[in-house]
């Protein structure tokens, strides 16, 4: 008599896994890691394409202060102002009379390297 909920009598053996399905895991992780930096570069790209020099707000330097903490230097119209960026909170530290003189004459903000962001992540 067969009792309808046993389990089968035998069970199938897994599959082994060869060098054709490691190749294939390989390929797929490769196209995802793709994928990441391709969507990463697109991003980067479109971010900075609206920020042309007929903007009325450029930002002209940044400075890390601390893990969270940074000091950005703004021109608005004709005006340049420091600010304060924390999280949650933006302040006005001076209103700048004279225009400052970047070292190399052209503004531009400073990005944030990945090897910085990760030191800056492990706290070192």
């Amino acid at each position: 008599m067969t009792h309808l909920f046993a389990a089968p009598s035998s069970a199938g053996t897994p599959a082994a896994i060869g060098a054709g399905s490691l190749v294939s895991v390989t390929l797929a992780l490769l196209v995802v890691l793709a994928a990441i930096f391709a969507l990463t570069w697109l991003a980067r790209r479109l971010r900075t394409f609206g920020m042309g020099a007929n903007g009325a707000l450029k930002v002209l330097a940044t400075l890390p202060l601390g893990a969270k903490e940074r000091a950005v230097l703004l021109k608005v119209g004709g005006t340049e102002i420091l600010v304060g960026v924390a999280p949650g909170r933006v302040n006005t530290l001076h209103v700048l009379e004279q225009p400052v003189a970047l070292e190399d004459g052209i503004a531009r903000p400073t990005p944030a390297t990945f090897a910085a962001l990760l030191k800056r992540s492990i706290g070192k």
